[in-house]
């Protein structure tokens, strides 16, 4: 692709980018392919969910390519905090999970592209000048299959009682959701007996059952 350059300054334009994925070689990958882009600056890598907080908040960079899965833990849940930066970075998941349930979750969350692992390279750089350009970025073939989807979930869930069913199904008890979140423990505690009473909710298979039904778990 060739570099866009600035009309002031005739500079090419960088992008400060922080790669996100618990896997090393993927990670290794993903440099060499954004390196090789004039305008792509790697700036860290993550691998795990609180070194991507913590460099999120140091290095503040552009763009974020993030997998959702790190381990047992989602990273969408962690998308609304990195909006919350001032410039709020621009944020594309590139994961192996090409159901179209991660795909509405993510962009309802507010990321601005989703990609499959398996797109060739020359879709995660357009997926990235899109995306930088301020448009939003959609694997092609989960696109059509999005717009088949009916729009908005159906649950009547909100967004942090969604966070909690998927933790809750993974395992977590209520105080690990409480660190997770940031929120306090009565907080995961209410939204625990929302949900039981909403969802009819109660033994461990059927919260699992629930979230996976909700695309909440892979």
């Amino acid at each position: 692709m060739t570099p866009i350059t600035s009309s002031v300054t005739g500079s090419v334009t960088s992008w400060r980018i922080l790669l996100a994925d618990d896997h090393l070689v993927v990670r290794a990958g993903l440099r060499a392919l954004l390196a090789a882009d004039a305008r792509c600056e790697i700036v860290g890598e993550a691998s795990s969910i609180g070194e991507l907080r913590a460099l999120a908040h140091n290095l503040r960079p552009d763009l974020i390519v993030l997998d959702v899965s790190f381990g047992t833990e989602s990273a969408l849940t962690l998308v609304p905090v990195l909006l919350e930066a001032v410039p709020a970075p621009r944020i594309i998941v590139l994961t192996m999970h090409d159901d179209v349930a991660f795909a509405r979750e993510a962009l309802a969350r507010g990321v601005h592209g989703y990609l499959i692992k398996e797109s060739a390279a020359d879709d995660l750089l357009r997926a990235v000048a899109t995306v930088m350009a301020g448009s939003t970025y959609l694997h092609p073939e989960l696109g059509v299959r999005l717009a088949r989807l009916p729009s908005g979930p159906s649950d009547g869930l909100s967004p942090r009682e969604r966070d909690v069913l998927a933790l809750l199904a993974r395992g977590h008890t209520n105080a690990e959701i409480a660190q997770q979140l940031l929120v306090s423990l009565r907080t995961v505690e209410s939204h625990r007996a929302n949900l039981r009473s909403r969802l009819g909710l109660n033994s461990r298979a059927e919260l699992v059952d629930a979230a996976r039904r909700l695309g909440l778990l892979p």
